[in-house]
């Protein structure tokens, strides 16, 4: 398998706060999702990888070449998008388009056109006139105009009505279906991830807790409701954590159909990621 990016032992460490140690394998041509509670870390990784922050680790490599001495042409191949526009906001998307052009050698400008008249987006408009949708559909069509490989995106659909963030994450999907592009995505809207994604990171105060593919997510866990028993009758093996309510338990397992074959009445729902994530960052791992 091929590696877009490939990250060893990344840390960064503040008062307050430190990441620890993330060691991560982006599979070229896939969609990766980073998850986690707000302050978990995921702004702090990707700022880290783009060199906006500066961390310690042992590896950091794009497409095989390390990033502190290919820094330059690697920048070239990425497209990073946050969740507000950090161009000057007296800028209309004409004078944005020239600066542009000179920055990127693989600058395309009827690509670029074509995208607009998509977004509906003015050329000769300041962008401080545009709406919040407008101003992220403008940050998608310079991305996608200058043949970039990787797309890397903190929090781009955060505060975006249904129907664009819709639009857009088709536009994420069809990216990547040659297969020679990469999405790295945080986002806390983890219902957008599961139309997407095709693998998922998950941080938690700073730590890696895990990566796997959304398929293996999809079919490997589970979600039980019952009693205390249940919990009792269950392996300990099985059980990813487990939630108490009111008057009942929610647990969450791994090895869904291997319990079902055993249960075969118990009824065990597929979770979302959101809720894999309640059980992993609320839910009680040791059993008493």
């Amino acid at each position: 398998m091929d590696f877009a990016i490939e990250i060893e032992h990344l840390t960064k460490v503040f008062k307050d706060f430190s990441l620890n140690h993330v060691s991560l394998k982006i599979p070229k041509g896939t969609v990766v999702g980073i998850i986690g509670e707000n302050g978990a870390g995921k702004s702090t990784l990707i700022q880290s990888i783009l060199g906006i922050v500066d961390s310690q680790y042992d590896k950091l490599t794009y497409f095989g070449k390390d990033f502190k001495q290919n820094e330059k042409n690697i920048k070239e191949d990425l497209a990073v998008i946050f969740d507000t526009t950090h161009y000057d906001l007296e800028l209309t998307p004409r004078w944005i388009e020239r600066i542009l052009s000179h920055t990127f050698q693989n600058w395309n400008h009827e690509l670029y056109q074509s995208y607009l008249q998509k977004f509906e987006l003015p050329y000769d408009k300041k962008i401080k006139l545009f709406s919040r949708g407008m101003k992220m559909k403008l940050e998608f069509a310079i991305a996608f105009s200058h043949d970039a490989k990787i797309l890397i995106l903190d929090e781009a659909t955060s505060g975006l009505d249904p129907i664009i963030r819709d639009e857009i994450l088709n536009l994420i999907r069809a990216f990547t279906e040659d297969e020679n592009h990469t999405v790295l995505i945080s986002s806390h809207i983890t219902s957008d991830l599961d139309k997407i994604a095709d693998y998922i990171v998950y941080l938690y105060k700073g730590k890696c807790i895990f990566m796997q593919t959304y398929d293996e997510m999809n079919e490997n866990y589970g979600i039980i409701h019952g009693t205390k028993d249940l919990l009792n009758t269950l392996s300990q093996d099985d059980i990813v954590a487990y939630i108490q309510e009111p008057y009942s338990i929610s647990i969450l397992v791994k090895n869904r159909q291997q319990i079902q074959s055993v249960f075969q009445d118990l009824e065990i729902t597929r979770p979302t990621i959101e809720e894999i994530m309640l059980f992993y960052a609320k839910g009680v791992k040791e059993i008493c």
